[in-house]
């Protein structure tokens, strides 16, 4: 059952008065895409993201799987042990993208892969995201999707469009592939976006991007892991609250997650606490 669980109420009401006093003009949202937006059980089934699409789909030959699950049982167990130290974690994760990246082009990535992966009925938005973006787009408050996804922006932007429409709000950072004239990937665009290897310093290679949100200083962050608080990280922010979703062994992270948010969505819940947030501090 979905839960909300708010770490220091006082805390949190006043940053909430300084936002509202600002108003939507200088707010922007801040997310990961892989387990925040979407939802990580689908049909009762789990759903770790778009590369597991790709895998558990067969798109690429049956060794592409073998070596994949090695790397998987290598590096997944460090990615969500919050006990790992930091320096040995952001080792593992870029080592990780690396051979992960070289994987998928070894074995004959196309982009036609990641239209499929996009379009799949397992990959699903949670509850609530509609309404959030039409909160949002009618605001002009800027959603920015920072993603260390295996298929990148290409896949991220095919789903949003298919699943909530092209928006002009929503701007995607993320990693993209370089193809070649039939659709294969030959390489991955640099800098590569892994998962602790992502924060706001890279808004400044999007140079677009970085000029919506430069003087948008008031932000709302959402991620489930972790390490997605240090999205901010680099950007000189007035005001920030951090909403994470605790999807996986929930007991046991609940304490490390309390010392990194400011608010936990539990149990793979919805954006119905967002969207009352959003609503309470862009009153219209």
């Amino acid at each position: 059952m979905e839960k909300v669980i708010i770490v220091n109420p006082e805390k949190l009401e006043k940053i909430k008065s300084a936002i509202k006093k600002d108003g939507p003009g200088k707010l922007h949202i801040l997310s990961d895409f892989d387990r925040t937006l979407t939802k990580i059980l689908v049909s009762g089934k789990k759903v770790l993201g778009m590369m597991s699409l790709l895998y558990n789909g067969n798109y690429l030959p049956p060794a592409y799987n073998v070596e994949a699950q090695k790397q998987h049982q290598k590096y997944y167990p460090i990615e969500i042990n919050p006990k790992v130290p930091l320096v040995e974690k952001k080792k593992a994760m870029k080592e990780w993208w690396n051979e992960a990246f070289k994987l998928v082009i070894k074995f004959g990535l196309e982009k036609q892969h990641i239209k499929s992966v996009a379009s799949s009925p397992k990959l699903r938005l949670r509850q609530g995201f509609a309404e959030m973006e039409n909160f949002l787009e009618k605001n002009k408050v800027p959603l920015v999707i920072m993603s260390s996804s295996g298929l990148g922006g290409d896949g991220i932007r095919l789903f949003l469009e298919k699943s909530a429409g092209r928006r002009n709000n929503i701007y995607v950072i993320s990693n993209f592939f370089n193809w070649d004239k039939n659709g294969k990937a030959v390489s991955i665009k640099r800098p590569i976006v892994c998962g602790m290897h992502k924060d706001e310093t890279l808004v400044r290679d999007y140079p677009k991007i970085f000029r919506k949100v430069e003087r948008r200083k008031n932000v709302i962050l959402m991620g489930d892991s972790l390490d997605d608080v240090e999205m901010v990280t680099g950007f000189d922010y007035d005001n920030l609250i951090k909403i994470g979703f605790l999807n996986e062994n929930v007991e046991e992270n609940m304490e490390y997650y309390k010392r990194a948010f400011d608010v936990l969505i539990l149990n793979d819940g919805s954006m119905r606490y967002i969207n009352k947030l959003l609503k309470e501090i862009i009153k219209q």
